[in-house]
């Protein structure tokens, strides 16, 4: 009976502080180390990513360099359908802002052991992965899945670093497109805004100035008449009050003289009273 009590603890999940979940890795069937990933639930409140969902993201850490994102993905196919995997150098907020970016336009990735964030379709995936016993190791490189490692590794990204010309332009072009399309984007929302900006309270107008490198435009009929309107509004208005500082302490001086008379009015009316013998504080 003791053997098989051994047995059947040793099947069990081995969860570690932090509420990790370790996981053993083999690269082949026939090698005798293994290499131990740390996982759990991905539950972080801050996390405002659409395509992170706290209830079915799984976070690993200690990914091998070896395994690609494609590799990631059919290794974990066996706990449920994987919707997307992401690999980084460090844990963090995801960067959906800003157009995808192909391979010639960004620096190449660092190699060494990342974090990974896999997405499963179903919840439930997330717990069959966590409850996977630790003692029954994943095998990475398979017949049906072939890993290449060292100098088979480099030998072929050095092949997959060149592209055809023609593949290329394509992706260039592309990404012009893009990029000039965002560009006058821009350029339209400010000139809309320099178009529609409109008078304070005192008749001033904010002027912004415009991106380095743009050329002005020729004044258009239309823009010159709103120009004049403007100008007839600004002269039917009065002459701003308090706009020079004489007229600010002139202002100040007639507003005492005004309390200072009130005062004396409110000072005879309260006089006559006592007289009337009709003054009754309290």
């Amino acid at each position: 009976m003791a053997p098989s009590k051994k047995k059947h603890a040793s099947s069990q999940p081995c969860i570690i502080p932090g509420g990790f979940t370790e996981l053993s890795l083999r690269f082949s069937s026939d090698s005798v180390s293994e290499h131990k990933l740390y996982l759990k639930e991905h539950k972080v409140r801050a996390e405002k990513s659409s395509h992170r969902p706290l209830d079915r993201t799984l976070f690993v850490l200690n990914m091998p360099p070896y395994c690609s994102e494609g590799v990631v993905k059919e290794l974990f196919s066996q706990f449920g359908c994987v919707q997307s995997v992401e690999l980084r150098d460090h844990p963090g907020s995801s960067k959906e802002s800003g157009p995808k970016l192909s391979r010639f336009f960004k620096p190449a990735d660092k190699q060494g052991f990342k974090v990974g964030y896999i997405v499963f379709q179903n919840p439930s995936s997330v717990s069959a992965a966590k409850s996977h016993p630790h003692d029954a190791p994943l095998v990475v490189c398979t017949e049906q899945r072939q890993v290449r490692t060292g100098a088979q590794k480099w030998i072929q990204q050095y092949t997959e670093s060149f592209s055809h010309p023609e593949k290329l332009q394509q992706i260039v072009d592309s990404f012009m497109e893009g990029y000039d399309k965002r560009k006058e984007e821009e350029a339209d929302k400010k000139r809309e805004e320099a178009e529609q900006q409109q008078e304070d309270e005192e008749g001033w107008v904010k002027v912004t100035r415009g991106p380095k490198g743009t050329k002005g435009r020729p004044h258009s009929e239309a823009a010159n008449k709103r120009t004049l309107q403007k100008e007839m509004r600004k002269k039917k208005r009065k002459e701003l009050l308090n706009f020079y500082t004489w007229q600010h302490r002139n202002t100040q001086k007639e507003h005492i003289a005004d309390l200072r008379k009130k005062f004396e009015e409110d000072k005879q009316r309260i006089a006559l009273l006592r007289a009337q013998r009709q003054f009754r504080p309290y």
